[in-house]
C-alpha cells in the first residue's frame, strides 16, 4: 500500500536531482524517479538480446545461479536452496517495478523467499527438465510472475548494474559516495553470496542503481496468460479436431471448430493445468520458446519513455547546434567527442546501444573514440548484422579543419577484425574533395580491410533531420546508399 510520502511525493527524476542538462532520449539510462518507482521491468530475454560482455556476463550469472537453485531442488537440499533464494530482496534502489502496489510484506525479502522455495520446490516442473531459464517460472510455477522475475534479475545481475552505475556517474559527473554496502551479490566461482563496500549515488531516500534502457521492457516477455491462451490451448484444439471429439462443432458453412472455452472446462486454466498439459505435450513449450526467439519482445523506443517517465524526447536541435558550432581544430577535439557521442548514441538507438568511449582494444595498446553493441533490431543495422561481420560498430571522430587523408582512414580499419566487426563510421567537419575520400574508403572495402562510412557535419544535419521527422526508413535508406558506395 502506498504510504503518504509516495502519494504526495514531488516526482523527480534522476536527471533532476543531480542537475543533468539531459533528456531522457539523451542518457543510456532508465531516468527513474528517485523519489517514486517506474512501471518498468528488466526482462531476463531483453538481456539475452545484448551483444555484449557486459550483457554476456549478466546471462551467465543469471542461468548459473537458476541452476544452482534448482540443483538443490532436484537434489532435495532444501536448507541450500532456501540459501540461495534466502539472500534476494526487493531493489529498492532501482526505482523501477511495483513496489509502491505491493501490499505490506510484499517485499522479496525472506517472507518471499519462502513463498518462491515452496512454489519451486513443489513445483513438479522444477522437478522435471521442463524449467531450462529463470523466466520459464512464469509459465509454469505457481506464485511467481513478471514483477518477481524482475526482482530475482535485478539481485542477481547486481554486480553489472554496479558496474554500470559507476561508469554512467564518471561519464555524467554524478556524484559518488564511497563505502556503500553493495547489497547481495551473486559469486558464481563459489556459489554462493557475498557482498562489499562500493563507490554509488546517493539520493534522499538511499543509494541509487541505474539500469541500461535496453533491457527494461513494460512487461516481461515471457506471458503465463499468452502461452495458456496462444500456445497451449491452440495445440490442443489441433489436437481435438484430428481426433474428432465431442467438442467439436459443425458450423453451418461447413467448418468445424473447438472452442478455447470448452478447452478450459475439460482441461482447466490454471498455471498447474498449463504444467501438466505440456509435460505430456512438451513441444509446446519449445515452440513458444521458438516464437520468442524468432520475435523479441521489441526495445523500448523513446516515445515509450515518455509515456513512461514524463519526459521529452531527444533535444535534437541542440544536439545537433553542439556539434556544428565548435570550432575545428586541435583545441576542440575533445568537445567534438563528446558531443558527437551525445548525439550518435540517441541518433541511432534501440540499434546501437553501450556506448564504449575510448574503448581499449588490444589489451589498450590500441584505443577506438566509441565502439557500440550492434543490436540490429530493424533498418540498416538490422540488414547489417545479418549480412556482414558487424557485432559492434566502431566510431572515430576527426574535428580537422583540413580533409582527412589516409592516415585517419587506415587508423579506423586497424581497428576492425572478424570478431569484433569490420564496419565503422569516421566523422569529420567538412571536406574539399569528398568523392576523393570515397574512393579512399572503396579501396579499402576492395582490399579486405572492413567498411567505413564518412559522415561529415552536412550529413549529420540530414540523419538529424529525418530523425526528427521520424523518418527510420530513410535514415536507412541515406546509410544503406552508403555503404552501398563501397561495395559497387
Amino acid at each position: 500500500m502506498k504510504n503518504e510520502k509516495q502519494e504526495n511525493h514531488e516526482i523527480s527524476r534522476v536527471s533532476k536531482y543531480f542537475g543533468l542538462d539531459y533528456s531522457q532520449g539523451e542518457l543510456p539510462f532508465v531516468d527513474v524517479d528517485v523519489y517514486g518507482d517506474t512501471s518498468l521491468f528488466l526482462d531476463p530475454r531483453a538481456i539475452r538480446l545484448l551483444n555484449s560482455p557486459w550483457g554476456n556476463r549478466c546471462v551467465f550469472l543469471l542461468q548459473h545461479f537458476f541452476q544452482n537453485v534448482l540443483d538443490a531442488i532436484h537434489s532435495n537440499d532444501h536448507k541450500k536452496a532456501l540459501r540461495f533464494l534466502g539472500a534476494l530482496h526487493e531493489p529498492n534502489e532501482t526505482h523501477l517495478g511495483l513496489s509502491t502496489n505491493r501490499a505490506q510484506g510484499r517485499a522479496m525479502g525472506s517472507g518471499l523467499s519462502k513463498d518462491v522455495w515452496k512454489s519451486l520446490s513443489e513445483s513438479e516442473a522444477a522437478k522435471s527438465s521442463l524449467l531450462v531459464d529463470l523466466e520459464d517460472t512464469a509459465l509454469l510455477v505457481d506464485g511467481i510472475d513478471v514483477d518477481i522475475i524482475s526482482d530475482i534479475t535485478t539481485n542477481v545481475i547486481r554486480e553489472q548494474l554496479i558496474d554500470f552505475t559507476q561508469c554512467v556517474c564518471e561519464d555524467f559527473e554524478i556524484p559518488l559516495t564511497k563505502g556503500i554496502d553493495s547489497g547481495p551479490l551473486w559469486d558464481p566461482e563459489k556459489s554462493t553470496w557475498t557482498s562489499r563496500f562500493e563507490s554509488l549515488p546517493m539520493t534522499d531516500e538511499g543509494k541509487l542503481l541505474l539500469v541500461p534502457k535496453e533491457i527494461v521492457r513494460k512487461k516481461v516477455t515471457y506471458s503465463s496468460r499468452e502461452y495458456f491462451q496462444n500456445y497451449v490451448l491452440s495445440y490442443l484444439q489441433e489436437l481435438e479436431l484430428n481426433a474428432g471429439t465431442k467438442l467439436v462443432q459443425l458450423l453451418k458453412n461447413g467448418n468445424r471448430r473447438v472452442t478455447k472455452k470448452s478447452l478450459k472446462e475439460k482441461y482447466g486454466d490454471k498455471k498447474i493445468d498449463a504444467l501438466r498439459i505440456t509435460k505430456e505435450h512438451p513441444e509446446i513449450l519449445d515452440n513458444y520458446r521458438d516464437a520468442k526467439r524468432r520475435r523479441p519482445a521489441p526495445v523500448l523506443q523513446h516515445e515509450d519513455f515518455q509515456f513512461e517517465v514524463e519526459i521529452n524526447e531527444p533535444r535534437w536541435d541542440k544536439l545537433i547546434s553542439d556539434v556544428v558550432n565548435i570550432l575545428p581544430g586541435n583545441a576542440g577535439a575533445d568537445g567534438y567527442h563528446k558531443a558527437i557521442e551525445r548525439l550518435l548514441t540517441p541518433l541511432f538507438y534501440p540499434n546501437l546501444t553501450d556506448p564504449d568511449k575510448e574503448a581499449k582494444l588490444h589489451a589498450g595498446r590500441k584505443r577506438i573514440d566509441i565502439k557500440y553493441s550492434n543490436m540490429g533490431h530493424s533498418g540498416f543495422f538490422k540488414w547489417l548484422a545479418s549480412s556482414y561481420p558487424a557485432p559492434h560498430i566502431f566510431i572515430e571522430c576527426k574535428n580537422y579543419s583540413d580533409d582527412i587523408k589516409n592516415p585517419e582512414l587506415d587508423q579506423l580499419s586497424s581497428r576492425f577484425s572478424p570478431s569484433r566487426g569490420q564496419v565503422g563510421f569516421l566523422l569529420c567537419r567538412r571536406f574539399a574533395d569528398k568523392d576523393l575520400f570515397i574512393q579512399r574508403c572503396k579501396d579499402t572495402a576492395k582490399d579486405s580491410r572492413g567498411f567505413i562510412i564518412v559522415l561529415d557535419d552536412s550529413d549529420v544535419r540530414e540523419l538529424v533531420k529525418l530523425r526528427k521527422e521520424n523518418n527510420s526508413r530513410l535514415i536507412s535508406t541515406f546509410l544503406k546508399k552508403r555503404f552501398n558506395e563501397l561495395i559497387m
